[in-house]
């Protein structure tokens, strides 16, 4: 009897849970149903990490565009440089092999010599200087000269600004320059910044750095807050400076042969979805920069910021530079500094 009873509690409890599952297949059926199946899919090249901000600006740019275009345009983010190096990715939008990107205005500038005025050094007094410029119908002229190369210019991302660090003093005006072995990466419109400062540039590999410190082999070098942070040079320059020598601007990208795909509609929508994606970018670039300025300064970091007056001092010591690189661009490059006053 006993046997009986429990058998029929198997059957019961076994049916129920049969009932349950097919409930759940259902609904997953439905669900699966509603989705729109996308009628685009595009990839997106960055070669930052995952979690870096111009990959999270990145991502909240496809986020927004799915959801906006109600899931027909669906965009895969891949970051890390899966999809290649920045000078190939450039190469891979020109023939649309990759349909979005963010790349360095550096990388454009070897493609477009014109976007170099964008990172000529002591160019911008701050932050809302830059942003003041790249938002307006300068930005929206330089973003246009993409258009050149079969590529469509979207949006400007922040990538910081570069300061001085050193080991034996701070760097405190124009005189503390002189004689100083300062590394720089391979650029030669850094080069000769450093040369027009008084100081000798020397070339290292930026995995090198900590090494040429602790040997004497530099007296300083230049970068941003997280990457001076993340590299732990503050256990061996413990002096940053910050003089805002240089401030190198990014790209959101597109391909002209994708954006020649879509219909007006969707041109707007994903114009409009990568302009609020880069102002994400920014605020989350202002919140990355500052935590390693808090973590550098816990770790014995000693700060030292320019006055105005003494960063034009250093503005005007590389003119020559300006010359040199920019010439036939001076009346845009003075564009930009009257917007500055």
């Amino acid at each position: 009897m006993a046997n009986t009873e429990n058998g029929k509690k198997y059957l019961i409890v076994t049916a129920g849970i049969a009932i349950i599952i097919l409930a759940v297949l259902i609904w997953l059926g439905i669900q699966a149903g509603n989705e729109t199946e996308p009628e685009y899919v595009f990839f997106y090249a960055d070669n930052q990490a995952e979690d870096y901000p111009t990959t999270l600006g990145g991502k909240y740019f496809a986020e927004l565009v799915e959801e906006r275009t109600d899931g027909r345009i669906r965009i895969l983010v891949r970051a890390e440089g899966v999809m290649g190096t920045e000078p190939e990715v450039f190469k891979q939008l020109q023939y649309g092999g990759i349909d979005f990107a963010r790349i360095s205005s550096l990388t454009a500038a070897e493609y477009i010599p014109k976007m170099n005025v964008l990172s000529i050094p002591y160019l911008y007094t701050d932050s809302k200087h830059m942003w003041k410029v790249l938002d307006g119908e300068i930005g929206d002229a330089f973003l246009g000269l993409t258009m050149d190369e079969d590529i469509v210019g979207l949006s400007w991302y922040d990538a910081g600004v570069r300061n001085f660090y050193s080991t034996e003093s701070p760097i405190t005006c124009l005189e503390d320059m002189k004689g100083m072995k300062i590394r720089v990466q391979e650029s030669e419109i850094m080069a000769d910044m450093i040369d027009a400062l008084g100081a000798e540039a020397i070339r290292l590999d930026y995995e090198q750095i900590y090494s040429a410190f602790e040997r004497g082999n530099i007296d300083g070098a230049e970068n941003n807050w997280p990457s001076y942070e993340s590299m732990h040079h503050y256990e061996v320059a413990e002096y940053y400076t910050v003089d805002e020598h240089t401030r190198v601007p990014e790209l959101q990208l597109c391909s002209k042969s994708t954006w020649d795909k879509l219909g007006d509609e969707d041109r707007r929508i994903i114009m409009q979805c990568a302009k609020e994606s880069a102002l994400y970018e920014r605020t989350l670039w202002v919140e990355y920069e500052e935590e390693a300025r808090r973590i550098a300064i816990e770790n014995g970091t000693q700060v030292t910021e320019l006055s105005l007056e003494e960063k034009q001092r250093f503005q005007d010591a590389v003119k020559p530079v300006y010359e040199k690189y920019c010439g036939e661009y001076m009346d845009i490059i003075n564009q930009i500094i009257e917007l500055g006053k």
